[in-house]
Order: C-alpha cells, then structure tokens, then sequence
C-alpha cells in the first residue's frame, strides 16, 4: 500500500493520494485522491490513518451523497418498514426541522464531530430542551449507525460527540385512596376505562390508544401491546378481574350506543380506545384531559405518565418481583426498572428484614 501528499493545490488544501491496488473487476489500478485542510504534519497523521484502514480492511471509499439525500433514503428504506409509525414521524420531523438545514448539504463522507457538537450547541443557544437536543443526537446516531452497517461510512462520527444529559423529573405516584378518588371522578367521563387500564397495567398512553380489539383477550384476561412492526416487539400483560369487568362492560356500553346510532359494532380491527364513530382519541385531549381530572382530585402535578409509575411502585411494595414488574412495563433490561424505583427499595429491604425475623422465630414460637 503507497500513499503519498501532493503539494498544496489551493489556500491551505493539500492532496492526499492513496493506491488501492488492483481492481478485480476492471484489472486497472485504483487511487483514492482526498482533499486535506491543515497542516502537512496533520495531513501526514491523516495519511496513516488511510493506509491503516486500508491495511486493516476498514478502508470505505466516500460515497458522493450529501446528508439530506442519505437522511431521506434512511427514513424511507429503513425506518418506515421497520419502526413504528410514530417513530418514522418523529424521525422525519427531526430531520426536517434541524438537521438537514443545518447539516444537509454536507458530503456524509465528510461529515466531522465538531458539526454535531456545534449544531447541539446552537440549538441549546435557541431555546431547545435537553431533551429535544438528545432526540437530534439520537436520531443522527441511528442514522450513522445504519450509514456503518451499509458500507457507506468507516465509523460513526456521533460516537465522538457529547449530548447534553437529561434532568430526570420527579416522581410522583398515587396511593391507594387517590386512585379510588381519581377513579370515580373520572367515571362520567369519555376516558374512564382508558385510565383505569392506565392504572392497572402500567402502559404508556400511545401504546393503550393504538390497542385494537383483536389484541385484547377477555376470556384469557391478558392483552398484547406491540410497540413496533416486528412481531418480537410484542408482550403480554395479564390483566386482573376488574379490568377485564371494566373493559367489557366499556365493549358493552360502545355497542349499545353504536346501535343506537346505526352505527356499525366493534370488529376486531377496531380501536379499544376511540370515539363513538371508531376515530382514535388524540394524545393530547387524553393528557388534558387527565390534566383537569388530577387538578379536580387535588393531585395536582401527577402527569398522566405517573399512572405507569403508580402502577410499578404499587406493584413493588407489595413484593411483586421487580422482573415482573419489568415485563409489564415493557422495559429493555430489569437494571432500568431497579434504577427508575430505586425510591421504593428501602421500605422493600425493611419488609424482607422483617419477613425473615418471622420465618426464623414463628419457628422457634411454634416449637
């Protein structure tokens, strides 16, 4: 392997050229020719690193495709048949809004670290959560990730970049009795059975409005909740009696109203969760709408979110396994749920200190 640094062609840019050896297909040699800005001693640790890959084997030509070009071709030819249809929108919507103004017009191959950090950096000077900056650093990870996999890039330029961390919020969970109040105060709304399925099954909000009818067995008492297009994506949550009593009876009511209306009844294909015509609820009218009934209970700042929390903390202190815990809730490994109720494993620990003081003197008490 030979390579060489051809004298400055313009300003500050040297040539850097490469032999690649001969080409199986064509029997002519191949040179890779690359533009360096900077120093000939920089340009000479770059030279190295070229024939190293090549040594390696880890040696990709740059394709000529810009970021925009491989970031449209990414989110039709891998997100969308393979994610959700929400994470393809959130995806598109990432790429639309900030990256591709910003980054588009950039050659992938060229694509460095610092543009990563000083569009996180710029978007933070806007006005942009932490958040929201971690999904754009997310959303280009994947996306590089994918560009490695393919052959189009030797590495993945956003391993090399900090994202800004998240402020985990605080926790707030129900008791018992503010189920209850919260419960029948929700009762003579259009989202009672929706909440108590919250409550009792600890699934987040898209994943209960996207629940189809067909996903929910009553006679087996437990439903599936696929979180995207591959069927391993899929878990069963058991249900207890009274949910699959409140989701009857809510089967029931939807039907009755429905006939009355001359309104086709509930086939399987249709949403668990809609209005009387089968049109999905929206997101946010359900947040609001959890928002108003939490201010009316006097559980003001509960976010609809905590009712997954209330679920597992619950679950927890009455001893529940926290694998179990982990499995309804759909988390990736048992170490997140363990982290995430950390808060509720001292009153665990006391519990099983306890319950072995009893196994060991009932008996000896007994005897």
């Amino acid at each position: 392997m030979k390579g060489s640094i051809i004298e400055r062609i313009h300003g500050d840019a040297l040539r850097l050229k490469v032999s690649l050896g001969k080409n199986s297909d064509t029997g002519k040699y191949d040179t890779y020719y690359e533009t360096f800005h900077g120093t000939k001693t920089d340009a000479a640790k770059r030279l190295r690193q070229l024939l190293t890959e090549l040594d390696k084997g880890t040696f990709i030509k740059p394709v000529k495709v810009t970021v925009t070009e491989y970031l449209n071709s990414w989110l039709l030819d891998y997100v969308k048949p393979n994610l959700a249809p929400a994470t393809y929108k959130l995806y598109s919507i990432i790429c639309a809004q900030h990256i591709t103004p910003v980054l588009g017009n950039t050659l992938l191959g060229d694509l460095k670290p610092t543009q990563l950090q000083h569009l996180y950096s710029a978007k933070q000077a806007s006005g942009l959560s932490n958040r929201t900056v971690q999904l754009i650093h997310v959303t280009l990870h994947k996306a590089l990730k994918n560009a490695v996999k393919a052959g189009l890039l030797s590495r993945n330029v956003a391993d090399a970049v900090d994202c800004p961390k998240i402020k985990r919020r605080e926790m707030r969970t129900m008791n018992e009795t503010d189920i209850h109040i919260f419960l029948e105060m929700a009762r003579s709304t259009e989202y009672y059975t929706l909440f108590y399925t919250l409550l009792f099954t600890g699934m987040r909000r898209n994943e209960a409005l996207n629940l189809h009818w067909l996903d929910v067995d009553l006679l087996l008492c437990q439903l599936s909740v696929k979180k995207s297009k591959t069927l391993k994506s899929r878990r069963l949550i058991s249900l207890s009696p009274s949910t699959v009593s409140v989701l009857r009876e809510h089967k029931d009511a939807m039907n009755k109203q429905r006939e009355a209306l001359q309104l086709p009844l509930i086939a399987d294909a249709d949403y668990v969760f809609s209005h009387l015509n089968g049109s999905p609820l929206l997101g946010n009218s359900v947040t609001h709408a959890w928002i108003k009934l939490t201010r009316r209970c006097g559980l003001s700042g509960i976010r609809l979110h905590d009712a997954r929390h209330t679920h597992a903390s619950l679950l927890l202190k009455q001893g529940v396994h926290p694998k179990v815990v982990q499995e309804r809730l759909g988390h990736a490994g048992i170490a997140i749920t363990l982290d995430l109720y950390s808060h509720v494993a001292p009153g665990m620990q006391q519990a099983a200190a306890n319950k072995f003081d009893d196994i060991v003197f009932s008996k000896i008490e007994a005897d």
